[in-house]
């Protein structure tokens, strides 16, 4: 057998296979032993097909499959010995002429290669880029003890009212001279939150009131005309809201307002485990080293952004094998119609992964199943975080995380992100780092 590398240009190659009988005609033979050993043909037993008429049916067929299956072998052992860095698929060229199995002792194949551009990535503490330290501020820390506070509170029974508290009571439509309308929609303990009244007019009606006042409010105009909200309010069909446009009595039976946990070994345990923190300060240092941590991850982040835009700027516009490329992609996609725009997006991804690579050599990179299940842990501790939730068992946050790698899009997302994290990470050992201290607002206005 014969294989030859011929490139064409920079980006484009050509690899053809020679084979002979004699490189595949043991595996046709032992092809055709085994499957007279199942064959059923009329008028013979299984197993005594003669193989003479075995050839005769199944011989083309038999050679095509094990020329194919060798073909591949060499072709792919082929580029990986010479270490050809190649972009998708071989694909047969069109300088491939017609193969007969059945009657051709050697046979041609040719396929046409896109080769990767050169370029060089490399980085060295010659290169430097800038790196943005997030302040955690005091008022930062007292914005998450509010939150938590917040989160952690309950609902209190009081006697009077105060902006933002629930009301309960019933509800009664009342007649054009301010009776209660017989026959009329009653409402018992229905309930209503006054501070997101449309209208002020309405809100003011509740201040000051106490249980068991009895007040006249106008719903229509309350929730603005919203049919779905007065519909759920007044327990009746959409189509019967217009024509409640008038007053009801309204009579407190109960207020309750919603009341933020105290700072206290209570909060500590909830948020962070049992006896972990038993101070205010010490629960304070904890949020401290909890956005710390968040925000070095959105740092890391911003860093990774960075280096991708100083590579690509660096390498500049590569050439690709556009012909090439385009027949790949539409193989990979053969029921899409790629627009000019498409194509340039793809091949700008494909330009960073290219950068990737080369640096995940240079640093010799691996990505085990645990860094990525490390990679998915840490995604979902985020994710918990944003509900209050820090103390999330370990045992809780592996389960959620092997769930996200089941999804195969996620997957491929969380060992594309576990590959940017390592090279993050080296290229902050490697090149020099502009530290910048600068705020979140700050931070965030770069993103706009």
């Amino acid at each position: 057998m014969n294989v030859k590398f011929e490139k064409v240009d920079a980006v484009n190659g050509l690899i053809t296979v020679e084979m002979e009988k004699a490189d595949y005609a043991d595996n046709v033979e032992k092809a055709l032993k085994d499957l007279r050993k199942k064959a059923q043909l009329p008028g013979f037993r299984p197993g005594q097909v003669p193989m003479g008429l075995l050839k005769k049916r199944f011989g083309a067929e038999c050679t095509a499959e094990q020329v194919n299956k060798l073909l591949g072998e060499k072709l792919y052992g082929y580029i990986r010995e010479e270490k050809l860095n190649v972009l998708g698929e071989p694909l047969p060229s069109e300088k491939q002429g017609p193969v007969d199995f059945e009657t051709q002792d050697v046979m041609t194949f040719v396929f046409d290669i896109a080769l990767a551009p050169e370029f060089d990535a490399k980085l060295s503490d010659k290169d430097s880029l800038d790196q943005y330290i997030i302040n955690v501020t005091d008022e930062m820390i007292d914005g998450q003890v509010q939150s938590f506070c917040g989160r952690a509170g309950h609902q209190e029974k009081v006697e009077s009212y105060e902006s933002r508290d629930m009301v309960k009571g019933t509800l009664a439509q009342l007649d054009a001279e301010g009776s209660v309308l017989e026959g009329g929609v009653q409402v018992e303990a229905a309930v209503m939150l006054p501070e997101y009244f449309k209208s002020d007019d309405e809100k003011k009606k509740f201040e000051g009131a106490k249980v068991n006042d009895v007040l006249i409010i106008n719903p229509a105009t309350a929730y603005d005309n919203n049919e779905t909200e007065l519909a759920a309010l007044l327990k009746v069909e959409k189509d019967k809201v217009k024509e409640l446009t008038g007053d009801f009595s309204f009579q407190i039976e109960e207020i309750s307002r919603y009341v933020p946990a105290a700072v206290n070994q209570e909060l500590f345990d909830q948020i962070y485990g049992e006896g972990k923190v038993n101070s205010e300060e010490e629960f304070r240092a904890a949020i401290r080293a909890t956005l710390e941590e968040e925000y070095s991850y959105d740092s890391d982040y911003k860093l990774g952004l960075d280096l991708r835009k100083y590579l690509e700027d660096r390498v500049g516009e590569l050439t690709y094998p556009e012909a090439m490329m385009k027949r790949i992609m539409k193989l990979n996609n053969p029921d899409k119609e790629f627009t000019d725009e498409e194509y340039k997006q793809s091949i700008n991804e494909l330009t960073w992964h290219l950068i990737k690579e080369q640096l995940s050599d240079q640093f010799e990179l691996k990505v085990e199943q645990a860094d990525v299940v490390e990679t998915a842990k840490m995604v979902a501790r985020m994710q918990f975080a944003q509900y209050g939730m820090q103390n999330v068992p370990e045992e809780a946050l592996t389960n959620y995380a092997n769930q996200m790698l089941q999804d195969k899009r996620q997957a491929e997302g969380l060992v594309s992100r576990t590959v940017e994290n390592k090279i993050v990470a080296k290229v902050k050992e490697v090149v020099k780092l502009n530290q910048k201290q600068v705020s979140i607002e700050e931070f965030n206005a770069m993103f706009k």
